[in-house]
């Protein structure tokens, strides 16, 4: 979708204040792309025509563009609102100069009457009209010749055409501006608002375009690959070995953690056991298995499959989403144990510690795991401790509060035993999804992720609509693989094209 772009430019002083007085209109660039040649990362490039932007709408039926607020305490937050500061200071002298300068102000009227035109729809002819006649820039230049140019009451005009056109929403910010008797004050709050409404009419558009981008990419990016294919026909080398080896996976029992007591316990129970189950191989096991695959996936390994090169980003942002919940269920598993029946049957209770512990995992990203962990077991001992004294319960002792932040201190290396168990119920739970879908999944889970119930529906969500688009694109092409990886009578059962 080629009118949309993540940073959508909006007509707001943003873009008004960057010259003395015309607004700066820079479009995104785009690097010009070379045609694929022999290396498979090149399918990226061509995909790319239809942008990840459309993708990710496709996938996301919740997703919406919201306008970039900068931290006012940052750089850039600073420089610009200085530079706007100084440009509506600037508007300010020429209106108040005798005589009376109008040349930014035609500038802005003229910018604010292209904004409007942008936000009808193709019926609303007559406004149109309306539009172009009151904000004739040709009658007004001759205006501000003649020292006439009426500001306030064309700011007037303006705010009434807003009034019609803006979303409910916008309601109350439109009147507020019906208040403000300043004209600079006046064109200033005008521009604000109309950024708003235009990127209302941004998210208006993605909503209205989510059915026909559906319909159309699985075709198009079917045939794109089709180009390459043709072109290289060892382009599905790598793909074909992912599957291969997700049968292979399939065929292999699991390895529980052998300090687990009872190893059985990680294995996914009703309606889980569908989705656990070897026995028969079929296409769609198989499928499963390997997008499961990819979550675990070696960074070094370059043989990562053809057919998912394009999602390879979101697919690092899903699994360093599933570590990090991996990380804090194991955290709360290990503090229940420790906080006694009846704090950790307090919602409240574990619900403060798990926004505690979500906060202190931000450090991850500046400090050591290591250092950021025994932060994390200092704080969470804390609160246990002082939240037993609070309900009148025995407080953790000193050897408790020690082996607690000692446990905490390890939870996220891979070899240890709640980690291992947890990363385990997790993978079963998106295996889940995959086959029975992320609802019906959410109805049994798994020991130990009750408590992170909310995030795991999110995660397993984002799987499926990735795995879904990405079966539906290449399904034709996983059939032929996996006619020769699995036994026909097998295969009959389930075909790819049925997913």
């Amino acid at each position: 979708m080629t009118d949309v772009e993540e940073n959508v430019p909006l007509k707001d002083p943003g873009d008004a204040e960057r010259g003395p007085c015309k607004p700066e209109t820079s479009g995104p660039t785009r690097e010009d792309m070379s045609s694929p040649k022999d290396h498979p990362s090149r399918l990226i490039d061509t995909v790319n025509d239809v942008s990840m932007l459309s993708k990710e709408i496709r996938m996301n039926h919740d997703f919406h563009m919201e306008e970039k607020v900068l931290p006012p305490s940052s750089l850039e937050g600073r420089v610009k609102e200085t530079v706007h500061n100084a440009f509506w200071d600037h508007l300010e002298e020429q209106l108040l100069a005798t005589p009376p300068d109008f040349s930014c102000a035609l500038e802005l009227l003229k910018e604010i009457k292209e904004i409007l035109l942008s936000l009808l729809l193709p019926c609303q002819n007559r406004l149109r009209s309306e539009i172009e006649e009151a904000l004739d820039m040709n009658l007004l230049k001759q205006e501000a010749e003649h020292g006439a140019l009426n500001v306030p009451h064309l700011s007037k005009y303006i705010l009434n055409v807003m009034t019609l056109l803006c979303a409910p929403v916008r309601d109350e910010a439109v009147q507020k501006l019906e208040n403000i008797t300043d004209p600079v004050r006046l064109l200033r709050g005008i521009f604000q608002v109309l950024g708003l409404m235009k990127m209302d009419m941004v998210n208006y558009t993605i909503q209205s375009l989510q059915p026909q981008l559906q319909e159309h990419s699985v075709q198009y990016e079917r045939a794109k690959f089709q180009e390459l294919l043709n072109k290289q026909p060892s382009l599905l080398d790598h793909t074909t070995k992912w599957l291969t080896r997700a049968a292979a996976d399939l065929s292999t029992p699991p390895p529980s953690c052998p300090d687990t007591p009872d190893s059985s316990s990680v294995v996914c129970p009703s309606p889980s056991e569908a989705a656990n189950s070897p026995e028969p191989l079929n296409p769609k096991m198989v499928l499963s298995q390997g997008f499961l695959n990819l979550l675990l996936w070696d960074p070094e390994d370059a043989e990562f499959p053809e057919t998912l090169l394009i999602d390879r980003a979101q697919l690092q942002e899903l699994e360093a989403q599933l570590r990090q919940l991996t990380i804090l269920a194991s955290v709360l598993l290990v503090a229940s144990s420790f906080s006694g029946s009846v704090l950790f049957g307090s919602p409240q209770f574990m619900d403060k510690l798990k926004r505690i512990t979500k906060a202190l995992m931000e450090e991850f990203k500046s400090r050591p795991e290591e250092e950021a962990m025994l932060t994390v077991g200092e704080q969470v001992s804390q609160e246990i401790h002082q939240s037993l004294k609070n309900m009148g319960l025995a407080a953790l002792s000193s050897d408790s509060t020690a082996s607690l932040i000692g446990e905490l201190q390890n939870i996220t290396k891979k070899e240890n035993c709640v980690h291992s168990v947890i990363d385990q119920r997790i993978h079963l739970f998106l295996k889940c999804c995959l086959v029975l879908g992320v609802q019906r999944s959410l109805l049994d889970l798994p020991g130990g992720l009750t408590l992170i119930e909310a995030e795991l529906a999110e995660l397993g969500q984002k799987f499926v609509n990735l795995t879904h688009h990405n079966q539906q694109v290449f399904g034709p092409y996983y059939t032929e693989i996996l006619k020769t990886l699995i036994p026909p009578a097998q295969a009959l059962e389930t075909e790819v094209g049925s997913l």
